[in-house]
């Protein structure tokens, strides 16, 4: 969400365009401004009768130059310049630049490079002295305020989690937003200290941990980032520049693959639709990237400037949603060896696992999964099939955070109808006639507990074929 999406007007094309979850960047705009789309969001969707989730995205640390006195400059190749962390904010110019993280010149050396601006300007550290980083201009490229810095290979020491972002943690809360996303995690233990100061403050979100520094990818750090979290976010942005554009796309399949086996969801970001923000259509690249993402397994794939800042938000919603539909009829798209040979742990987890195998040995046509907390979905979405999977639940909050989980529809149910096992059976396949998913003779699958209201008490799977009485 950005400027081109502030109206009820964009807001509403968004919804009616197909979005699932919208992202409140907290590093722009008022706690008013964001208080106001979730409004918004949530009046849109109720009406259209969808269900959108809202994600928190945490600033982070600012590793950024500061401003220029005079505008933007423009450095050549070979031309020499100063990064200075005792510079006034307001105060570059043609040599140099101030730095709003103040431990740069402690953390770079002699031989470094520095990425400017996602990468668009590069420079070589010479030397560091009392507080003045020494460069020399790789290529030539226009430099303006606030740009970001990254050094190649990582390793600059701040915190993930600033001043700043722990007074937008309490905004989080106060918002009930779906999902909080925290940038530059260095490992599991800053997505715990996240996740406390959330409770803390009486949210209860999905943790979201953007995949953007180099250190983060390395084993065991990675596996143990992942585990800490609900989703993964792939920042193809910061993480190409800190390991290279060109290692990029096997990280990203990586990072699809080991999220998708430890049974977290995964989204895919940066630029995937980026030509969009102002052409109408986009190019054949960019329905390439979105397809092959979806083919690899991502839940989700993002758009930022193309919706916040673009001539076209909810078009380019649109020709997403297009792809990743296509995408999904794909043969890679629909099968899976997931966990095959694997131990289940859990009563939930094997009756959630063993639907799915039942769905695409005996061509079900549709899951039903009545749950509490979304996990039974989370497992079931982990399995390519291509076969509806509907999670019918008593709770708006799990309705949203389902709504994520890649080929997960949810549907809000009220309390009385989950009191008889027989009456939850046929709300589940009547939903599905009524959204013409089923007909008679197809065959469905309904998983739930035998205590209504119980999380993690999923232990039972019916097969159904519809039209026949025996839903109980």
């Amino acid at each position: 969400m950005g400027p081109s999406t502030t109206t009820p007007e964009s807001i509403e094309e968004l919804v009616i365009a197909g979005v699932d979850v919208v992202r409140m960047n907290f590093s722009h705009g008022s706690p008013e401004d964001h208080k106001e789309r979730a409004r918004l969001i949530h009046k849109f969707a109720k009406k259209h009768k969808r269900t959108v989730a809202i994600l928190g995205d945490l600033q982070g640390p600012k590793i950024r130059i500061e401003r220029f006195k005079d505008g933007k400059i423009f450095l050549n190749m070979g031309d020499t310049f100063i990064l200075d962390v005792n510079l006034g904010r307001d105060e570059g110019d043609q040599n140099q630049v101030g730095v709003a993280y103040k431990k740069l010149a402690e953390d770079v050396n002699e031989g470094d490079e520095l990425w400017l601006d996602d990468g668009r300007l590069v420079l070589a550290v010479n030397k560091v002295e009392d507080g003045k980083v020494f460069t020399t201009v790789i290529n030539s490229w226009e430099l303006s305020d606030n740009k970001g810095i990254n050094r190649r290979g990582g390793g600059l020491s701040a915190e993930a989690l600033t001043e700043k972002d722990k007074k937008d943690i309490k905004l989080a809360a106060e918002m009930q937003v779906d999902f909080l996303a925290v940038s530059f995690p260095r490992n599991a233990g800053d997505l715990d200290y996240a996740r406390k100061l959330l409770a803390d403050a009486g949210g209860s979100a999905a943790i979201v941990a953007k995949v953007e520094r180099a250190e983060s990818v390395i084993q065991p750090v990675l596996d143990d980032l992942i585990r800490a979290s609900d989703v993964i976010m792939v920042a193809r942005g910061d993480l190409g520049v800190e390991i290279g554009d060109a290692n990029l796309p096997q990280m990203q399949k990586m990072l699809i693959k080991r999220s998708r086996e430890l049974d977290k969801a995964v989204i895919t970001a940066t630029q995937m639709m980026e030509s969009m923000i102002d052409n109408p259509i986009p190019t054949r690249a960019e329905v390439f990237d979105v397809a092959n993402a979806v083919m690899d397994g991502t839940d989700a794939v993002m758009l930022s400037g193309e919706t916040a800042a673009g001539q076209h938000p909810a078009k380019v919603v649109k020709a997403m949603a297009e792809i990743c539909a296509e995408a999904e009829l794909s043969k890679q798209a629909t099968e899976s060896t997931h966990r095959i040979g694997e131990e289940f742990l859990r009563e939930d987890e094997a009756i959630a696992m063993g639907s799915m195998y039942i769905a695409n040995q005996m061509r079900v046509k549709a899951v039903a999964a009545l749950t509490e907390s979304g996990a039974t979905a989370r497992w079931m979405s982990r399995i390519s099939s291509g076969i509806p999977i509907y999670a019918l639940t008593t709770h708006r909050r799990t309705c949203r955070r389902v709504s994520i989980y890649r080929g997960v529809y949810p549907v809000k149910i009220k309390k009385k109808s989950l009191t008889d096992l027989k009456e939850a059976n046929r709300i589940c396949v009547e939903h599905m006639i009524e959204e013409g998913i089923v007909k008679n003779r197809d065959l469905v699958i309904v998983t739930k507990g035998d205590i209504a209201g119980a999380g993690g008490g999923t232990n039972m799977l019916k097969i159904i074929r519809v039209g026949e009485h025996n839903v109980d």
